[in-house]
């Protein structure tokens, strides 16, 4: 089996001065598991028959070893690997590796010893990125070692002579501490202020990007000052080092990275002057259909059409007493499912995105309130019409057969609750003795209740163009209804129902709020069909309005917060309205009569 062996391997790969080892070829001699900030992780000893080196696997390649694919014994080759010496301590850190499975397993090769550093080591020595495609036993090369492929990039002037650029993917807290990085950034925080019983101090974030992965960096204090202006959403920059990388705090993030950046006093931040050999942004989509199999708090990036957008209301945290402006969303997608996305501050305040637009949103946080719902974080961005594959086809879906599907809705009873299917029936009282736990979520529930007053604002002019639904118009010169959002005026508007309707069953009164597909079921017209009726005999559209009270309806609704002058409260918006059918009534009564057998 030392045939099989790269012998030497290791020694090589740790010496700048000998030739580069593509794929080495090693013996695993032991395997320990080891529990690093909770996480479970692998400590691996490697050896090259003359010398043994220690590493840690990366999480991703855990289940070589729970599966029992790699072993003690096991024979390993090395397909992407990055090495250092740092304080004396030869570090190999893996990124990826083939078991190979045919040679099997054997006890210990050889005798080796533990890697000695040798003079000059201690300063960094050889730090090396490789992706190879090489054969292991393919001629080796003697180029120097700024020729490697993925080792070292073109440097913009003014980057110290011996800069190499690292893939993201490659930083770790174990990793060589001099490198540089090329990394678009793809969102840039707003600079947040603390003050505590420890001091106050300010900062902010980017999410950085390259071709192998993203990550966090965070600057603080003096280093806010001095970088916040410097970074640009969408800029390319190297970044280089020393800059300190740690184990990343979740709870703060939506990158999907174990790591995350600290910038230094002394980090350098340069703009690249080539900004397109950098990938825009990167997304790892979940469909809507799939997020009943997602735990809460989990962050995802999720892809949907755009169906309806609410107007912007606002919202006072229980913790700071401060407003927030919010505005929900909902999106459908192939998968047959539609979801609630609240996104938040400016974004909510300057959304104008028509509907039916592809949206594509990265960093949301799953929630059960209701269900299932999203809410975008601070860190999160929203691209509309995003020029991906998945985009592409989700649009070309929606227009040949989505447009006209129904779609089953997230609800806290079922897990779709729209498409036909209704949440539990309850109460008006236990409807009201219900508290709904924050402004971000709400509470699906059905009502069986009788109208028995509606206020006389009935409805409002909406601009007739579809990407404008749900826009209020305004009355301009010459009889002309004026539309901000296209910046278009019309002859006529569209009207569209907002009804207030007070509705009671035994147990108390409740009032309801109906938008436009409600309110048609309920006056059996549409809203301009109405107001042509008003225009014309205001008599007999009061008396459609009296004739639409005293009608009992089953109601499907959505219970939320809502602030009103400074005042929360709960807020009840009819999703849908059907009108009783007696006959299932009493099959139903009689069912539950007899389930008392009485």
């Amino acid at each position: 089996m030392a045939n099989q062996i790269s012998v030497g391997a290791l020694s090589a790969m740790f010496d700048s001065t000998k030739p580069h080892v593509p794929q080495p070829i090693l013996q695993c001699l032991r395997i320990k598991p080891v529990v690093v900030r909770e996480q479970d992780r692998y400590g691996v000893v490697f050896s090259d028959v003359n010398h043994f080196v220690r590493t840690m696997l990366p999480t991703q390649l855990n289940s070589y070893v729970t599966d029992g694919i790699l072993r003690r014994g096991s024979f390993v080759r090395l397909t992407n690997f990055q090495v250092s010496v740092v304080k004396g301590k030869h570090l190999l850190i893996i990124m990826g590796l083939e078991v190979l499975s045919a040679l099997g397993e054997a006890e210990r090769i050889g005798d080796p010893k533990p890697l000695e550093p040798k003079s000059g080591d201690e300063m960094g020595g050889q730090s090396t990125t490789l992706s190879s495609n090489e054969f292991y036993n393919a001629p080796q090369t003697h180029n120097p070692p700024q020729q490697f492929q993925n080792i070292q990039r073109s440097r913009p002037s003014g980057m110290t002579s011996n800069a190499n650029i690292f893939s993201i993917e490659a930083l770790s807290p174990f990793a060589n501490n001099k490198w540089t990085i090329k990394a678009r950034c793809t969102h840039k925080s707003n600079i947040k202020t603390w003050k505590n019983t420890f001091g106050e101090g300010k900062l902010f974030s980017v999410n950085l990007l390259d071709d192998s992965g993203e990550i966090r960096a965070t600057a603080f204090k003096d280093q806010c000052d001095l970088l916040y202006p410097i970074f640009e959403e969408g800029a390319v920059y190297y970044i280089s080092s020393p800059c300190t990388v740690k184990m990343a705090k979740k709870e703060f993030s939506n990158v999907n990275n174990d790591y995350e950046l600290t910038f230094d006093r002394d980090t350098v931040v340069e703009k690249a002057e080539d900004q397109n050999d950098v990938p825009q942004i990167r997304f790892n989509f979940t469909s809507l259909g799939n997020l009943q199999s997602i735990d809460k708090g989990t962050t995802i990036d999720v892809l949907g059409i755009l169906k309806d957008v609410d107007a912007t209301s606002q919202v006072t945290s229980k913790t700071t007493g401060k407003p927030y402006d919010k505005r929900e969303l909902t999106l459908v997608d192939n998968s047959g499912f539609s979801v609630r996305l609240t996104v938040w501050g400016n974004t909510a305040t300057n959304f104008d995105t028509p509907p039916e637009s592809v949206v594509a949103f990265k960093g949301v946080k799953v929630s059960d309130f209701g269900g299932r719902t999203l809410s975008l974080l601070s860190s999160g961005t929203v691209t509309v019409d995003p020029d991906i594959e998945e985009a592409h086809r989700l649009k070309g879906w929606y227009d040949a057969q989505g447009k006209s599907n129904s779609f089953t809705a997230y609800s806290s009873d079922t897990t779709g609750g729209g498409g036909g299917s209704w949440p539990t029936f309850k109460t008006i009282s236990e409807i009201r003795d219900e508290e709904i736990p924050s402004a971000d979520s709400f509470e699906s529930f059905s009502l069986k209740a009788t109208v028995i007053h509606v206020k006389d604002n009935l409805c409002y002019p909406a601009c007739p163009n579809e990407a404008c639904k749900n826009k209020k118009v305004t009355r301009g010169d010459l009889d002309q209804w004026h539309c901000e959002r296209c910046e278009r005026s019309y002859a006529n508007p569209k009207y569209r129902y907002i009804l207030s309707l007070n509705a009671c069953d035994h147990t108390g009164q409740i009032w309801l709020s109906c938008f436009d597909e409600a309110g048609q079921m309920i006056f059996g017209m549409t809203a301009d069909e109405l107001m042509k009726i008003k225009e014309d005999d205001d008599a007999a559209a009061n008396e459609i309005t009296k004739g639409a009270t005293y009608c009992t309806w089953n109601f499907k609704c959505r219970a939320k917060l809502d602030t009103y002058q400074e005042q929360q409260r709960t807020r009840y918006n009819v999703i849908a309205a059907t009108p009783i059918d007696y006959a299932t009534e009493a099959d139903q009564l009689s069912k539950l009569i007899a389930s008392y057998s009485i």
